[in-house]
């Protein structure tokens, strides 16, 4: 059998700390057929340095600094692969991760994505955490309810068909944090996501995380949801908000920024009165945290 090629797109900046192990992760695949393409996002390390050392064992392009959509774009459209797995420049693939998700494509033609769970690493790749709960099937009105995880941490575990990437027309360059939940959701309203249970991709944990800034999660979801809305889904419009401003309250909470907790702590009240329970135990959790 003739494997079809993979193209591996790596969005960098400033990861030099980290870019060594999360190629040397992709090139000790058992999946064989793959190209790797690291887009440099204008970095100010040395990490220009450090991909050069690889030579014509990896494609790097660079760029100006337009963001980690625009990256993956911009490596998806000087790729040749049948298929564009994505990871993340501080993250690491452990071997078998492409042979067990390619087989789910070979096995279900009617698959859009593959994902898989995640093991959390710290800066020094010590375990701190995992992430196992993914979803698979029709799940295009889960992530609207935005009551459990859908697909687990895409921009690392993600796998898609070229043709499914092209028709989507990418990733909205848009959003920063949310890039991977938008990509995801408009996927999942035309194909059915497959899911690896099995921990395939270990994230790295560490202060410069996109994800670690609220307040640009806030603004690329409440882009996603109007995005989402605008269009045919049988989630109920009132039930979704009411669990995403509740989700950042909450975010807002444990970041000790309470006037932004109670402002969405209000939202999600308005929307979803039941939600009553879960914000009455917050003055009990403050306390505790004191």
């Amino acid at each position: 059998m003739n494997l079809p090629k993979v193209s591996v797109i790596i969005p960098n900046y400033n990861y030099a700390n980290y870019i060594a192990k999360t190629i040397d992760s992709v090139l000790a695949q058992t999946y064989k057929n793959l190209e790797i393409i690291v887009i440099d996002d204008g970095s100010k390390d040395n990490s220009l340095e450090i991909l050069e050392g690889y030579g014509e064992k990896i494609k790097v392009l660079k760029q100006q600094n337009q963001g980690v959509s625009m990256a993956r774009n911009n490596g998806a459209a000087n790729s040749s692969g049948e298929y564009i797995a994505f990871l993340d420049a501080d993250d690491i693939w452990l071997p078998g991760k492409m042979e067990v998700q390619m087989k789910r494509f070979f096995d279900d033609g009617e698959i859009g994505l593959v994902h898989c769970s995640m093991d959390f690493i710290d800066p020094n790749g010590k375990p701190c955490g995992e992430n196992y709960n993914g979803m698979e099937g029709r799940v295009a009105d889960e992530f609207l309810r935005f009551e459990k995880g859908v697909v687990v941490g895409a921009g690392s575990t993600g796998v898609v068909p070229r043709r499914i990437f092209d028709e989507l027309g990418g990733f909205d360059k848009r959003f920063s944090t949310a890039a991977d939940w938008d990509f995801s959701y408009r996927l999942a309203t035309k194909y059915k996501i497959a899911f690896v249970r099995e921990p395939l991709v270990l994230y790295r944990i560490h202060n410069s995380n996109m994800h670690g800034n609220i307040k640009v999660m806030e603004h690329d979801m409440m882009l996603g949801f109007e995005k989402a809305f605008a269009g045919e889904t049988g989630a109920d419009r009132r039930e979704c908000y009411g669990n995403l401003h509740k989700t950042l309250a909450g975010s807002y909470f444990h970041a000790k920024q309470y006037s932004q907790f109670m402002r969405h702590a209000v939202k999600s009240l308005i929307n979803k009165p039941s939600n009553l329970a879960y914000f009455a135990a917050f003055p009990l959790r403050r306390l505790q945290k004191k």
